[in-house]
């Protein structure tokens, strides 16, 4: 506590000064227990010792008696009992004997007096020392509930999406963005502005913009989308897309926008595995790293392996647990899986983005979905990835017309992830949907 914490600094002053008068007194105490116990004579503890196990053979004695007066036992039996009573009453005797002789020499109350001085300095130095070291003597007490109040108070303070994207760099955009590529972004950005209504487009440019890395007009996109929805048709993933980009607008900070999308996400789908991931960084920046370890072990438990999210969680999760007090032993196993995909933004060209390419110039169009699955199939053939991003390049090669180039795919998916019966599952059922025979 500080003086400052009291409304005068005299009155501050005083309670600080009992605290110390009366830590240094409990200290005091206990060394004087401990001294004590050493200086006490070590002849009084025996000779209590042995006073007490003479009068307990004595008793036992009178109880053999008074057994074979009953008949309870026989008369042999009643001697070897009192044999080894008596036995054991001449032991007590020596030791009582013992105890009486003169007090132990002075070269052993000597060695008690340095124990006991040594063992005086150890408590009052020691807690001192491990006080100032694991203490906070110039903090208020910080009990759970304020401790709690507190976090609360500071989450509701904190920056909001545009202050924490003024902050944050703009990265530049990918350097193997082809010239031709960025044009028709270009295209569909200005296509936009003058149809600001249009779903499919809309969907398009935030894919888009996030390839590119422009995360505030991604976001500012794909909020258009969620508005264009409506609450009835507007789907976690839809929400999780906003708050993701948002997110990575701001350079990784969850603002308190994000955590609505995020929030909402999750009241229409619980199990949203990017909405769980991005709750639980929310609650380490917020500080609540025990709640996030909980969210994080849990979809860490549910997720396979490869899952996309998982290498954010093997190098996030043992921090959170670090910060929370947690053992690395309570934490799940996050052994990584070979091949494992990256954590990317809205990877690839879904049939959604074929469809809305359709308001483009034919020329256009065709440049611009090529491109697109042309950087997917690369990076999952170089890389892998998952199920449902292997799904999303063979539906996407079917819609071009492509229908070898889908066969192919398939053929590729069922090698990256064999093994994999649930993801095989998914791109078998993707395959057969536009054509691709499966089983092969």
């Amino acid at each position: 506590m500080t003086a400052r914490d009291f409304g005068d600094n005299s009155f501050g002053s005083a309670i600080v000064t009992l605290f110390w008068i009366f830590a240094g007194l409990l200290a005091l105490a206990v060394a004087f227990v401990l001294a004590w116990s050493l200086l006490r004579p070590r002849r009084e503890r025996l000779k209590r010792a042995a006073e007490y196990d003479l009068a307990v053979y004595k008793a036992q004695l009178a109880e053999v008696d008074r057994d074979l007066a009953r008949g309870v036992i026989a008369e042999d039996e009643a001697e070897r009992a009192r044999i080894e009573i008596k036995r054991r009453m001449l032991e007590a005797d020596r030791a009582l004997s013992d105890a009486d002789r003169p007090a132990d020499g002075q070269k052993s109350r000597k060695l008690r007096l340095v124990a006991a001085a040594i063992g005086g300095l150890v408590v009052l130095g020691g807690s001192v020392l491990l006080y100032q070291r694991i203490g906070a003597p110039g903090l208020p007490d910080l009990p759970h509930d304020k401790r709690l109040a507190d976090i609360r108070e500071a989450a509701a303070k904190r920056p909001s999406q545009e202050e924490a994207e003024a902050s944050a760099a703009t990265p530049p955009p990918p350097a193997e963005a082809p010239e031709n590529y960025l044009k028709l972004v270009e295209r569909l950005r200005t296509l936009m502005k003058d149809r600001p209504d249009d779903l499919n487009g809309q969907r398009l440019l935030a894919r888009h913009e996030a390839t590119l890395g422009n995360f505030k007009a991604a976001w500012r996109a794909q909020a258009r989308v969620v508005d264009l929805l409506g609450p009835d048709k507007v789907t976690a993933e839809d929400l999780a897309d906003l708050a993701e980009l948002m997110i990575l607008a701001a350079g990784g900070y969850v603002s308190p926008e994000a955590e609505k999308a995020l929030v909402a996400a999750l009241k229409r789908d619980p199990a949203d595995p990017r909405a769980r991931y991005y709750t639980g960084l929310l609650l380490v920046q917020t500080g609540r790293p025990d709640l996030a370890v909980n969210m994080w072990s849990r979809l860490a438990r549910e997720s396979p392996p490869d899952a996309p999210w998982m290498p954010l969680i093997r190098e996030q999760l043992p921090q959170a647990a670090a910060m929370a007090g947690i053992r690395p032993s309570q934490l799940p196993d996050l052994s990584p899986a070979p091949g494992k995909a990256p954590f990317a933004t809205m990877p690839g060209p879904s049939s959604e983005d074929v469809a809305a390419a359709q308001q483009m110039s034919a020329e256009d169009r065709q440049a611009m979905i090529r491109s697109m699955v042309n950087r997917l199939e690369t990076r999952l053939t170089e890389e892998g990835g998952t199920a449902q991003e292997w799904a999303r390049l063979i539906r996407a090669k079917s819609v071009l017309g492509d229908m070898e180039g889908a066969r192919k795919s398939y053929a590729a998916a069922r090698r990256a992830l064999a093994g994999d019966a649930a993801g095989l599952t998914v791109v078998e059922k993707t395959a057969a949907s536009v054509g691709v025979k499966v089983g092969q």
